[in-house]
């Protein structure tokens, strides 16, 4: 049974190329703009600026062939089977980003630190980063 997933929202990125997009989000990854479909602006009414998200994102420029590589893209290191990766090439391509929420407007623009995505990347979920102690 195959399933569809709805994309929410698309991010809007200083990153214009894959060669430009950090590994990381920590390794100087810029803010970004996180565009929501109108149909689903009632869901985000609830998060605040300051508050950590973990996104999800559908890596749409990812070989979805791909079942070993290199990790980090490093050819000295030997192949390694990509779900023991974070590599975004892989057969369902879907990406997790932990960022703060630097603002958030009514009209479903939510502007987030340290995102590591080209450009148009569609954002496929939010959940929000969870402290338990």
């Amino acid at each position: 049974m195959e399933q569809i997933v709805k994309y929410i929202g698309t991010i809007h990125s200083s990153l214009k190329k894959l060669d430009d997009c950090p590994k990381l989000e920590t390794e100087n990854a810029p803010e970004a703009s996180i565009n929501i479909l109108p149909e689903f602006v009632e869901g985000i009414k609830d998060i605040k600026p300051g508050q950590e998200l973990l996104l999800f994102t559908w890596l749409h420029l990812a070989d979805r062939t791909t079942i070993k590589c290199h990790p980090r893209n490093n050819r000295k290191t030997p192949l390694t089977g990509v779900f023991s990766t974070r590599s975004p090439d892989r057969p369902n391509p879907v990406g997790i980003h932990k960022v703060e929420v630097v603002s958030i407007s009514k009209k479903g623009i939510i502007k987030v630190s340290n995102l590591e995505v080209v450009d148009q990347t569609p954002l496929i979920d939010i959940k929000p980063v969870l402290n338990y102690s």
